[in-house]
C-alpha cells in the first residue's frame, strides 16, 4: 500500500490508531470502537461521513489490528458475482474457525438486491461487514441490513487537523514529501489546509500536484492547483465577449441607447438570440434584483418568446428586454449578498446544519438529536427566536432587513 508509485494519499495512510488524526468522538480512548479494535471484537458496522475523513483508512486499520482474513470491495467496479467469489472463501474461513470482515466501500451505490444478498451472511457471522458512505445510511442502506450494522457518523476534518497531516507529510522521508525537501510556509499550508474543506485526500492530492510544480510551494502554486477546469478562448472569440461586457454595462448603467447599439451589434453579426436571452435573465437578478421584482419574469417572458420565433422576428423582443433593463431601478444587494455567502462557503467549508433544523424521518437520526429543539414558526406567529446559521455565522448579514 506504501509503494513509492501510488499516489500520495495512498502512502501516507496511517496503519495503527496512534497515526490517526481526527474522528476522537468515534475513535478516542474509551470509545465503543476503539475498544472493540483493541479487543478484537468488531461488529457489523458502516462509517458515514464525507470525503477524505478517514473512512476507508479506519477499515485498514481494522484489517491490520485484528485477527481477521480481510476481504475489500469497491460497490461501483463489483457486484453480486464478486461478492459471491468472496463469500465461498469467508465459508472456508468460517469452517477453519478464521473470522472474515469484508469491507464495501460506497455501499450506498449498491441496489437493494445487492444488499439483500449479503443479509443472511452477516446474520449467521460468515461475514463481519464494514460499509463506508458518504450518504445517509437511512436512506441509501436497506432497513434490514442498516439494523444489523452499527453506525460510526465521521466528520470532516478541522483545518488544524489537516495541518497536522500536512506537516506530517512534508517531514516524512518514507512515505512522505520529506526527500524532497520542499519549502512552504506557515501560512501556505493553513491556506492548503482551508480550502481542502476537510478533505485529507484533496489536501494530500493538491500538496502532490503542487511538489510537482516546484520545491518553493507558494500560495499561488496551491491556488493553481486547486484551479478547475477553465474555458479558454480562441483570438477570434475575444470581441464576442468584448460585446456582451459592453451591453450588461450600459444597461447597468441604465443608458438605454448604448444598450440597442450593442444589442444590434450582436445580433446583426449573427448571435446566437437565446445567449443574448440568457445574459438577460442573469442581468434582471444580478443587477435590478430587489428593485423590480417584474425584471425577471420580463426577461423570462423574452427568452421563451426568442426561443418560440427566432430571429430576425425576435430582435424587437430583445430590444423590448434590453430597454427596460436599462431603464429599471437598479439594485445589486443579491449578488452581493451572494458572493459574501459564496465567500464565507469558501473560507470556512461545509459547516455543519445545526442540529435543531435538520429533518429527522428515520429513528437513527432522531437518536443523533436530529431536529431537537427546533420552534416550528407558525406555532410563534412567525416571531420565534431561533438560530438558521451554523455556529460560525451567527448572527450575519448577507441582505439588508
Amino acid at each position: 500500500m506504501n509503494n513509492n508509485l501510488s499516489p500520495l494519499a495512498d502512502r501516507m495512510r496511517p496503519s495503527k490508531l496512534e497515526d490517526f488524526f481526527g474522528q476522537e468522538e468515534v475513535i478516542g480512548e474509551g470509545k465503543l470502537l476503539r475498544r472493540a479494535i483493541e479487543s478484537d471484537q468488531i461488529p457489523s458496522m458502516i462509517f458515514w461521513g464525507p470525503p477524505g475523513t478517514g473512512k476507508t483508512t479506519l477499515a485498514y486499520i481494522i484489517a491490520n489490528s485484528t485477527k481477521s482474513d480481510f476481504q475489500k470491495l469497491s460497490a461501483t467496479s463489483s457486484g453480486v458475482k464478486e461478492l459471491h467469489e468472496i463469500l465461498e472463501i469467508a465459508a472456508q474461513n468460517k469452517r477453519l474457525g478464521t473470522r472474515t470482515i469484508l469491507f464495501i466501500d460506497e455501499i450506498h451505490r449498491w441496489n437493494k438486491k445487492q444488499q439483500d444478498s449479503l443479509l443472511p451472511y452477516v446474520e449467521n457471522g460468515t461475514i463481519t461487514l464494514i460499509g463506508a458512505t458518504t450518504e445517509n445510511p437511512s436512506f441509501e442502506v436497506i432497513s434490514a441490513l442498516l439494523s444489523r450494522c452499527r453506525v460510526f457518523v465521521l466528520k470532516q476534518l478541522t483545518s488544524e487537523q489537516l495541518v497536522k497531516i500536512i506537516n506530517q507529510t512534508l517531514k516524512d522521508k518514507k512515505n512522505g514529501l520529506g526527500l524532497l525537501k520542499l519549502k512552504m510556509s506557515k501560512e501556505t499550508i493553513e491556506l492548503l489546509a482551508q480550502m481542502s474543506n476537510g478533505d485529507a485526500r484533496t489536501a494530500l492530492n493538491v500538496l502532490e500536484y503542487g511538489a510537482s510544480l516546484s520545491k518553493n510551494i507558494t500560495s499561488e502554486i496551491i491556488k493553481e492547483s486547486f484551479q478547475k477546469s477553465h474555458l479558454l478562448y480562441d483570438k477570434n472569440g475575444e470581441e464576442h465577449y468584448n460585446i456582451i461586457s459592453a451591453l450588461h454595462k450600459s444597461m447597468r448603467g441604465s443608458d438605454a441607447n448604448a444598450s440597442l447599439y450593442w444589442l444590434a451589434r450582436m445580433l446583426e453579426a449573427g448571435e446566437d438570440p437565446l445567449y443574448v436571452a440568457r445574459r438577460i435573465v442573469r442581468f434582471a437578478s444580478e443587477d435590478i434584483g430587489l428593485a423590480n421584482s417584474l425584471a425577471l419574469p420580463q426577461a423570462v417572458a423574452a427568452y421563451q418568446a426568442c426561443y418560440f420565433i427566432g430571429m430576425p422576428e425576435c430582435n424587437v423582443i430583445l430590444a423590448q428586454a434590453v430597454v427596460y433593463m436599462a431603464k429599471c431601478k437598479k439594485s445589486n444587494e443579491l449578488y452581493t449578498g451572494y458572493l459574501q455567502a459564496k465567500s464565507d462557503v469558501e473560507k470556512l467549508g461545509n459547516l455543519p446544519v445545526p442540529l435543531h433544523i435538520r429533518n429527522a424521518p428515520t429513528k437513527l437520526m432522531k437518536d443523533l438529536g436530529y431536529g431537537k429543539d427546533y420552534k416550528y414558526s407558525p406555532e410563534h406567529g412567525y416571531k420565534e427566536k431561533q438560530e438558521y446559521l451554523p455556529e460560525k455565522l451567527k448572527n450575519r448579514k448577507y441582505i439588508k432587513d
